[in-house]
């Protein structure tokens, strides 16, 4: 069974094709952080209009990397993330998913944005398929631009639980092979945190989620307060990576609180109260190892909320699996980290390219989801909110 897969849930245009919920036959993404680096985070109106013009050539860009005809033959479904993300861009992916399943007599599929991360972990690449199309500033509302390169898929040892140097190293296709159900998932991404425990492909129990901002939320702040480039995921973690953990010692909220809920708003604060004591942005700035410490102690902060929450959900439902999932999950330190503390779980990170928004991971675990009736697939909205229980 072949799906076409369409995720439009925030700043990144993308569509895929995926055979029996697991193979990637091709995996396309039009990214659009140059045109909102300028702004230091996504601008929702300018995200959707963005969507508009790439959703269709993204499209039969996967049709046609999977070997398939524009008409949608070899098609058997479309799935589309319905939620959660910013309404406007949703919208234009269900809209598309609704025409084209519509114009195929194809079954429409909905998918919940953060089930499709936590099954990523199940998604094979096939080399060479996948292809991630930068969008330059100049681009938006100036036609179709050239796709300028590919992304391969990640080698094993990117791939693994362990990237770097560490007790424990798994071979990625292995790995994620051997992995199965029950199991513990934790997303992290720019708008979404959460531990959640896995059943079956729909058999899902949220045990705990942000109360505040998300994690990768708290990055972007933390890097604008720094005058660190957009995303701040990225520019903190490579600076954290040159600095002191222990230099400063910041919170770690709602660390020991009952429950598994996560909560990074006061710790931002905290930084932003700790470079005014230091002096201000200005004094902050002028010294590169300084801002290299507050990266790594912030982030060590970041992920010993994260690993701790998780640990303790894995003890306490009992569970030996654990997959973490998301955006943040491309965080090396975050990686690292992981793989030292649980040594004796079965960890695993999806590839780098199947952590950020993607069609591959919706096309997959829509394998597993009862698609809608004709009727409800023409009434089917974008919901902004969905609860993933």
């Amino acid at each position: 069974m072949r799906i076409l897969g369409i995720e439009t849930s925030c700043d990144e245009t993308a569509a895929a094709v995926v055979e029996d919920g697991r193979s990637v036959l091709s995996n396309v993404i039009a990214s659009q952080i140059r045109v909102h680096s300028r702004y230091r985070g996504v601008v929702p109106e300018i995200a959707s209009r963005c969507h508009i013009e790439f959703i269709l050539p993204v499209v039969a860009q996967a049709l046609e990397g999977a070997g398939l005809g524009e008409e949608g033959e070899g098609i058997d479904a479309v799935a589309v993330t319905r939620g959660p993300g910013l309404v406007g861009a949703l919208l234009v992916g269900v809209e598309t998913a609704k025409t084209l399943a519509w114009r195929w007599q194809k079954p429409l599929i909905p998918v919940h944005h953060s089930l499709g991360h936590l099954y990523s972990p199940f998604c094979e690449l096939v080399a060479g398929q996948s292809r991630v199309l930068d969008i330059a500033p100049e681009d938006a509302g100036e036609g179709t631009p050239e796709w300028r390169g590919e992304l391969r898929p990640a080698a094993p040892s990117e791939s693994s639980a362990d990237p770097a140097p560490g007790p424990r190293r798994h071979a990625s296709r292995a790995t994620r092979r051997s992995f199965g159900y029950p199991y513990l998932g934790l997303v992290i991404s720019g708008g979404h945190s959460s531990l959640v425990r896995l059943d079956g492909p729909g058999k899902v129990r949220t045990l705990g989620s942000t109360l505040d901002d998300a994690p990768g939320e708290a990055y972007d702040k933390v890097a604008k307060c720094l005058n660190l480039p957009y995303p701040g995921g990225p520019e903190i973690d490579s600076r954290a990576a040159r600095g002191n953990p222990t230099a400063f010692d910041l919170p770690r909220p709602v660390l020991h609180a009952r429950g598994y809920d996560f909560s990074f708003s006061g710790l931002k604060t905290a930084v932003i109260r700790l470079i005014e004591v230091l002096g201000g942005t200005e004094r902050v700035l002028g010294d590169e190892l300084l801002v290299c410490d507050l990266c790594a102690s912030f982030q060590a902060a970041v992920i010993d909320v994260l690993l701790h929450k998780a640990e303790r959900a894995l003890r306490d439902e009992g569970l030996e699996r654990l997959a973490i999932v998301g955006g943040v999950a491309c965080n090396k330190g975050l990686r690292a980290q992981a793989a030292r503390r649980m040594s004796r779980t079965h960890l695993v990170f999806p590839p780098p390219i199947l952590c950020t928004d993607n069609a591959a991971m919706i096309a997959a675990v829509a394998h597993h989801i009862e698609p809608l009736s004709p009727d409800e697939a023409m009434r089917l909205d974008a919901r902004a909110g969905w609860r993933l229980d």
